[in-house]
């Protein structure tokens, strides 16, 4: 198959979820045969036009900021976005260009065929769109979370309107779980259309066997780790459905009976200054470390192994990476499952298959809890990380991700 990909993160621009989605899906669908084209942000006009990142075409056209202009036609809610609006320009004139390389110039004069777009969220729905308009081929939209869940409520409805006319518009609407596709069926997305396909993993590069005890103890002395101290390890964007905030407030319950505990919480965000200044008010400096800042993947890797527990109490994760990560490195974990969340989905929270538990992120009582069960286990829960690989293996692995992807991309070309 000819694919075109519409993505506004991609590397070496890497900030969450859809990059690492799309760097793995893309990768693997060149692995398979397959002839892919992304178009993504060429962030700060730096980055080369045109490049080959694994076998992807990659298209970055450069943005001018047409942000003063395009104020003229805004109405009061794009407005309130403020110094933010410049961002809105960017992904209406990113998805403008992108759109005209690939019709006018690949198609167009060079003669290019495609078979399918894949427009990932909002950011990259409106390209593929047009797209699709001009092309007259099949037009999936990847919903990989919606504004409404991840504002809670709270976000634009610009965003919203641009998100329910690409529902609209698409021959199909794909989604990264079972809990996404319920939270798009009761926002009136069709449901007709809707496929659920989970992301995945590197299994192979997610491999606790890849890294050495000298490795593991060498992340844990950076945080001043000792032998005798527990790990919990706590990644993701500093926002607040990640659940951190609620995270911190479980952290006194936990030290109550496992006092030889400490806490690393890596990732940036807005939330940054207000998760240290809570870390100051309950006294927790010896006992939890927040690194504000976005580490290699190999790196990353590295944390995994280090840690004794992964904790990710997300408030709202529609599917949740870093959790088939950790699962894969081995890892036991407690994650969030109320709601939109799909790590529900990955983590068997009882059983022998059991691989963690599940809590609800909004009660630190809660959190506390899920986490005090594994650190009382006389292995720490050792044999849950077994299964939690296991299952990564069986059901998360990007090749099983990527072969199901491309089935239903056949389904709608046919």
């Amino acid at each position: 198959m000819k694919i075109a990909h519409f993505s506004w993160e991609f590397p070496p621009m890497v900030r969450g979820g859809l990059g690492t989605f799309a760097m793995e899906l893309t990768s693997m669908q060149v692995k398979k045969g397959n002839e892919v084209t992304v178009f993504t942000l060429n962030e700060n006009n730096s980055l080369l036009t045109q490049d080959n990142y694994k076998g992807v075409e990659v298209h970055r056209p450069k943005t001018p900021d047409f942000s003063s202009t395009l104020r003229l036609f805004a109405d009061h809610e794009l407005r309130s976005w403020g110094e933010h609006f410049k961002f809105f320009s960017d992904v209406v004139c990113y998805n403008a260009l992108s759109a005209s390389k690939l019709v006018h110039f690949l198609v167009g004069k060079v003669g290019r065929m495609y078979d399918i777009i894949d427009a990932h969220d909002w950011l990259g729905i409106m390209g593929g769109m047009s797209a699709k308009g001009e092309l007259k081929i099949p037009l999936v939209f990847h919903v990989h979370s919606t504004e409404k869940g991840r504002t809670r409520g709270k976000g634009s409805r610009t965003i919203e309107d641009i998100e329910y006319e690409g529902g609209e518009m698409a021959d199909c609407i794909m989604t990264v779980s079972e809990a996404m596709g319920e939270e798009l069926h009761r926002m009136g997305f069709p449901t007709h259309k809707t496929r659920i396909c989970w992301n995945g993993v590197d299994t192979e590069k997610y491999d606790p066997m890849h890294v050495s005890e000298e490795e593991r103890e060498k992340v844990r002395e950076i945080y001043g780790v000792r032998d005798s101290e527990k790990l919990l390890f706590h990644i993701g964007r500093l926002v607040g459905v990640k659940g951190s905030d609620y995270l911190l407030r479980s952290m006194p319950i936990i030290l109550e009976e496992f006092p030889d505990t400490k806490l690393v919480i890596l990732g940036e965000g807005d939330m940054e200054g207000y998760l240290r200044q809570q870390i100051a008010e309950m006294k927790l400096e010896n006992n939890v470390v927040l690194r504000s800042e976005f580490i290699p993947e190999d790196q990353r890797i590295r944390h995994y192994a280090a840690a004794d527990v992964v904790v990710l109490p997300s408030l709202y994760e529609p599917f949740g990476i870093v959790c088939t990560e950790a699962m894969s490195m081995g890892k036991p974990v407690v994650v969030g499952a109320k709601g939109t969340n799909g790590m529900k989905e990955q983590v068997v929270p009882k059983g022998n298959k059991q691989c963690g538990f599940h809590i609800n992120p909004f009660d630190p009582n809660d959190i506390a809890w899920g986490v005090k069960q594994i650190l009382s286990m006389e292995d720490c829960g050792l044999w849950m990380g077994t299964n939690g690989r296991e299952r990564a293996i069986r059901y998360f692995d990007w090749k099983i991700s990527a072969a199901r992807i491309l089935d239903v991309y056949r389904e709608y070309i046919g």
